[in-house]
Order: structure tokens, then sequence, then C-alpha cells
């Protein structure tokens, strides 16, 4: 077995293979939240306004003004709360993304729809993930929250729209 340092060139191929995605993401699930502490409603399409989601009580622009979360999390936060399915809508994040790892768009800009967006940070789960799933419902859900992103551009997007990384 060969030993193997890493070097600048390495760093580069490290930093080219980040850069890339097996494929596109696809929009699943949309939801806005009229009030704070009030359930999510689902949408099959909503404006990304300069603020962020028209609608949503957290419209007020920002590094959180979208959260979005991956689909195949769903099922994972399930299994760690020992229950068959869980809900986007309990989830309390705007978007459910699926076939991208949306882990790999942190500081970058991404087409979601018309929209463009700008990855900014991971999405920690609230206090909220104790009284919707029980107890152990916090860490279920923890290091499968998803992101939050900035709005770059606003536009309209809708369930089945893909999520193209730029």
């Amino acid at each position: 077995m060969r030993n193997h340092r890493i070097g600048k060139n390495d760093m580069e191929t490290i930093a080219s293979l980040t850069s890339r995605n097996a494929q596109t993401g696809l929009i699943q699930w949309i939801g806005i939240r009229p009030k704070r502490r009030e359930p999510m409603v689902a949408t099959d399409l909503v404006h990304i306004t300069e603020m962020g989601l028209a609608g949503d009580h957290y419209e007020s622009g920002g590094k959180r003004s979208v959260t979005l979360i991956q689909y195949e999390h769903l099922a994972v936060i399930a299994s760690m709360l020992n229950t068959m399915t869980v809900s986007p809508a309990d989830l309390r994040r705007n978007i459910v993304v699926s076939s991208i790892n949306l882990l790999g768009l942190r500081k970058r800009q991404f087409k979601i729809g018309e929209a463009i967006l700008e990855g900014t940070g991971l999405c920690a789960p609230c206090s909220r993930m104790e009284e919707i799933f029980g107890e152990g419902g916090y860490s279920a859900v923890r290091g499968h929250g998803g992101i939050t992103a900035k709005i770059i551009q606003p536009g309209k997007v809708e369930i089945g729209d893909k999520l193209l990384p730029l």
C-alpha cells in the first residue's frame, strides 16, 4: 500500500471534485409558514422575492431567507425516530430537493426554478423538533436539517423544477 501525501496539485483536484455534482436536483415539495409557530402550508408554486418566499412569515431577507432540505434525508430522520415516514411540513423547511447533495451547495450559487440562491450554511434543527417528534426529535434531525440560502435573484419556483449548481 502506497503512502500518499496531499500536495498542491491534490488540493486543486479536490477543489475540482467538490465543484461537480453527479446530477441536478429536483424540487419535490414547497411549504411556507404564514405566521410564526403555525403549521407549514404546502404549495405547488412559490414566488421568491428579494426578501424571501412570498407569504412566509420569515420574509425578511438575509442569510436564512430560504431553507432547503434533502428529500433522501426524510427516510433517514424517520428511521432515527423509529417511524415509517416523516412529513416535510414537520421539518419546517421551505423546499425539499431530491437527487443532489445539498451540503455541496454551501457557499455556492445555484438556480432553482427561475430564482438564483446562494447556500449560506447548515440549517440546524430547532427546539420544535422535540415538540413535533417527541423526545429525541432534535437529535434525530441533527446533521440532516439541510441548508440555508440567501436570495441573489428573485423568481418563481414550482414542484418539478430543477436545481442547477452554477
